[in-house]
């Protein structure tokens, strides 16, 4: 009889572990091989693409540390000040337009490309910001040698703000950067998207998602946790922006990522019940907060 029990225990931990591990694996694939969004003018705005902002740009490339090549535009202007706009995951170029007019009026070159696995760019696996951190300094390396850019801000938004956040920690060209509804810790996410949208919970699931998501991309996705770096960008100055009420990422993330942050810091909760869409709940505000401080630390 105890035999039985055992076979049936071992039985039933086996299809449990195969569970598990299918259900992590599809999770992994959804974060190595993001499927691209469907742009959508209510989120994106300017859906087609630069040539809808009447503004001169230019279709540039150049290439990162793994020799992929990016493609993205570039706005030019008559200063040697620069903001490199980084777009969430799933989205591509497209999603930093909104916030080019302004920026643009107030005298900055503007760079938007696409980043690794995203849009026209070359292929390759997603790190949800940790790999993508090179693509980042890759667009700094183009802007100072081929644009002859003296100073560097940074704007990123979702998956893009992580990528920033981190690429600011190393890259100390950036002068100055806003995070729009980045996540503080990627385990801490997944387990909270795993609860509310499937009923999932943290352990086993989350775990093994992050455990095959790590051996697959062969990086620590345990170390993707922007709350950890954004403390080493200081003495530059960071611009947290949330929406109160985001979907999608917890207004709670931007509350802890402002609280790693050192000084000088500021944050701006906007009212919104949508992801990253501070720009949407007031575009002339969230412009002027924008522009207000990269003219202070970007001249």
């Amino acid at each position: 009889m105890a035999k039985k029990i055992i076979i049936v225990f071992v039985i039933v931990l086996v299809i449990a572990g195969v569970i598990v591990f299918g259900v992590a694996w599809n999770f992994s694939n959804q974060l190595i091989s993001p499927q691209p969004h469907t742009c959508n003018n209510e989120h994106f705005i300017y859906c087609g693409g630069a040539s809808e902002l009447g503004i001169p740009f230019e279709d540039v490339s150049f290439t990162n540390d793994e020799n992929l090549t990016l493609r993205g535009w570039f706005f030019p202007a008559k200063t040697k000040t620069a903001i490199i706009m980084v777009h969430g995951i799933t989205a591509d170029r497209k999603e930093g337009l909104r916030w080019v007019k302004a920026q643009h009026t107030a005298g900055y070159n503007l760079l938007l490309f696409d980043l690794r696995n995203h849009g026209e760019s070359d292929k390759s696996i997603s790190g949800m910001g940790l790999k993508e951190k090179e693509d980042v300094v890759a667009a700094v390396n183009f802007l100072v040698s081929q644009k002859g850019i003296k100073e560097i801000g940074v704007f990123g938004v979702s998956m893009g703000a992580s990528t920033a956040i981190q690429a600011m920690a190393k890259d100390k060209r950036i002068k100055a950067g806003v995070f729009e509804a980045g996540f503080a810790n990627l385990g801490d996410l997944l387990a909270e998207i795993a609860k509310r949208d499937f009923g999932l919970p943290r352990f086993p699931m989350i775990d093994a998602v992050m455990w095959v998501y790590s051996v697959r991309g062969g990086f620590d996705a345990g170390t993707i946790n922007p709350e950890d770096y954004i403390g080493k960008i200081s003495p530059r100055p960071v611009f947290i922006i949330h929406c109160d009420n985001d979907d999608y990422i917890a207004y709670s993330h931007g509350i802890r990522l402002f609280k790693a942050a050192h000084e000088p810091k500021m944050m701006w909760t906007a009212h919104c019940n949508k992801h990253a869409r501070a720009w949407q709940s007031n575009p002339k505000e969230a412009e002027k907060k924008v522009v207000e401080f990269f003219k202070r630390y970007v001249q």
